[in-house]
């Protein structure tokens, strides 16, 4: 059984994560949305959500939100992360792994780069 304060200090790490999912000033922020329906799961969607969460925690991006999505519809590009910045083209970013994630939080979301190599390749 956990002690009191190992409970309190879980308490805290979600609350820290909700407030990054569920930041209400959605016109002013960039959103970063990761396709967690069972085929982005299953191709490692949730380390890559976790990944985003952390990074958006550790930098004290207060104007970004990290939000789950069902299925974005191109299952076999999975894991796949759309970033949305108010007053640009959403941007959608396939076959994110944790080290992609952050760098897309490192490039794009901060500096404003998209990162190109991971993008759709046609």
């Amino acid at each position: 059984m956990k002690s009191i304060a190992d409970i309190k200090a879980i308490r805290d790490k979600m609350q820290s994560e909700i407030i990054l999912r569920d930041n209400s000033d959605s016109e002013a922020e960039t959103r970063v949305v990761v396709g967690m329906a069972t085929c982005g799961i299953s191709a490692g969607a949730r380390p890559v959500y976790n990944t985003l969460l952390d990074e958006v925690a550790t930098r004290g991006l207060k104007n970004v939100k990290v939000t789950r999505s069902g299925c974005l519809g191109m299952c076999k590009l999975e894991p796949i992360v759309e970033v949305f910045v108010p007053g640009q083209e959403k941007v959608t970013y396939v076959e994110v792994n944790p080290e992609k994630a952050k760098q897309i939080i490192a490039s794009h979301v901060v500096n404003g780069n998209v990162c190109q190599d991971y993008l759709i390749k046609e």
